[in-house]
C-alpha cells in the first residue's frame, strides 16, 4: 500500500486503522487448505493512529498502541475504509484486546 494513499486517512480522536492479517490458505507443507479449514485470524497491523482522545479535566490521554504494532482485534467492530482496493479497519484504542509480540 503507498503511502500517499494511507495519508488519505487522518485517525481522529483514539481511533487507529488497521489492516487485518490474511489467513494462510496453504499448510506450511504447501497443502491448499479448504474454506472451512481456514481459521479466522483476528490480528493486525498498526497503520496510523489517532492523537488520542480527552479526558474529563482535559487532559490528553495517548493511545496505547502505535504505527506498526501487531495487535488483537475483536471477533465483531471497527468501520471498514477502503484504499487503493484494500479493506483497512477504523477501531477505537479501548475495542482492541492486545499487542502482539513475534
Amino acid at each position: 500500500m503507498s503511502t500517499k494513499a494511507i495519508r488519505k486517512i487522518v485517525p481522529l480522536l483514539d481511533r487507529v486503522l488497521v489492516e487485518k492479517a490474511l489467513a494462510q490458505k496453504t499448510s506450511k507443507g504447501g497443502v491448499l487448505l479448504p474454506e472451512s479449514a481456514i481459521s479466522k485470524l483476528n490480528e493486525g497491523k498498526v497503520i496510523a493512529v489517532g492523537p488520542g482522545a480527552r479526558a474529563s479535566d482535559g487532559s490528553l490521554v495517548e493511545p496505547s498502541v502505535k504505527e506498526g504494532d501487531n495487535v488483537l482485534l475483536p471477533d465483531y467492530g471497527g468501520s471498514k475504509v477502503q484504499v487503493d482496493g484494500k479493506d483497512l479497519f477504523l477501531y477505537r484504542d479501548d475495542e482492541l484486546l492486545g499487542l502482539i509480540h513475534h
